[in-house]
């Protein structure tokens, strides 16, 4: 299940960039998950653990993807942490729901995320408060962004 909470969070990993760049495991480079991920959020495609074909850049390590699919790689790999999902996109979001189907994730937010018109299940950590779409996430994020 997906956990959001919104604002100043010492716990979690502010700058996930840096710290992506510095822990990453070439193996989540070749993961299906990761490969989909990649492909979608920067159109950018898997050649292995330590290349990706870019149609920008071309041939580059996974230190130069974009924030939003680092912050996404961390989450779906590093569990014992918590990571700033406004590194993010809102091309991001449907991911984050992907991920959060299969175990507890937990992000922080500075901003309101779209996570798109579909039904969706997240508990605000700020107010201890089930939401279950767009409409009820705006309200609970209301005073905290």
């Amino acid at each position: 299940m997906l956990n959001i909470y919104f604002g100043e969070m010492p716990e979690a990993i502010y700058n996930t960039n840096v710290y992506f760049n510095n822990t990453y495991k070439d193996n989540w480079m070749i993961n299906p998950l990761t490969k989909d991920m990649i492909k979608a959020v920067d159109n950018s495609d898997v050649i292995d653990e330590k290349t990706i074909m870019s149609p920008i850049f071309g041939n580059m390590s996974p230190k130069k993807l974009s924030g939003g699919v680092k912050t996404l790689i961390l989450i779906a790999f590093d569990k014992e942490k918590i990571f700033n999902a406004s590194t993010c996109g809102d091309n991001c979001a449907e991911w984050i729901l992907k991920i959060a189907k299969e175990r507890k994730v937990i992000i922080n937010l500075h901003h309101l995320m779209d996570f798109g018109p579909e039904p969706f299940k997240a508990k605000i950590l700020n107010t201890n408060k089930i939401i279950k779409n767009m409409a009820e996430l705006v309200f609970e994020a209301g005073e905290f962004v």
